[in-house]
């Protein structure tokens, strides 16, 4: 394999958790009287705690108190994912074994905080196939700023341009190509903007449509 790394986004990529957190999303906001924004939900995809905040509070302005309904949506959505598996993606295990036979490390590269990650990925039985974690409350900039995959490099001692990352959301994406690394996007809730477009990264409707590239690759 011509890469050093392997890199992955965890929330609707490996895990079908932006579907939860979206219908939990939407009930929260019916609970408040409030619209539901799909641009402003689709923004923020992808985003640490401040990233979201900031598109949420540019999105509602006065007509949200930020604060009292995030402190809602996320003891909902929390109540679901730390008791509960969430699904593991369609084509997740089979991609992650061929590469475990591979024998180049696989880290995860989240927004979500460290605590929480590893929480979901044990309860989604996906923790062997990981050597680290960089997590969202380990940079002080989240996606799309490259911090976070700068930072998963470091801490595996490669260059940024060793390593593919595997990301579904367009923030993702941003962020993967700005750390000059080499990106895989795989469609969950978003479609690749314009701007990403330009990227000539590859994107795949599946992730048995990535794994049969790097098959053919290898």
């Amino acid at each position: 394999m011509k890469f050093s790394a392997f890199i992955f986004d965890m929330d609707g990529l490996l895990l079908d958790t932006e579907r939860v957190c979206m219908d939990v999303f939407k009930q929260t906001c019916k609970s408040f009287n409030l619209p539901y924004l799909e641009t402003a939900y689709l923004n923020i995809i992808g985003r640490n705690e401040s990233g979201v905040e900031e598109v949420l509070r540019a999105s509602y302005g006065d007509t949200m108190d930020y604060p009292i309904f995030r402190k809602q949506w996320k003891q909902t959505y929390l109540n679901i994912v730390e008791n509960q598996a969430i699904p593991v993606k369609n084509g997740v295990i089979e991609l992650l074994q061929w590469l475990q036979q591979q024998h180049v490390p696989m880290v995860v590269a989240t927004s979500t905080n460290r605590q929480l990650a590893l929480k979901k990925l044990e309860l989604a039985g996906l923790s062997s196939f990981f050597s680290a974690i960089t997590a969202g409350d380990e940079v002080s900039k989240g996606k799309p700023d490259p911090e976070i995959y700068l930072l998963a490099a470091k801490r595996l001692n490669v260059k940024p341009e060793q390593c593919l990352a595997f990301e579904d959301s367009n923030n993702g994406i941003k962020a993967a190509i700005a750390a000059n690394m080499q990106a895989f996007q795989i469609i969950d809730l978003v479609q690749p903007s314009d701007e990403v477009k330009t990227f000539s990264h590859h994107v795949f409707s599946s992730m048995h449509e990535a794994l049969a590239l790097l098959k053919q690759q290898a």
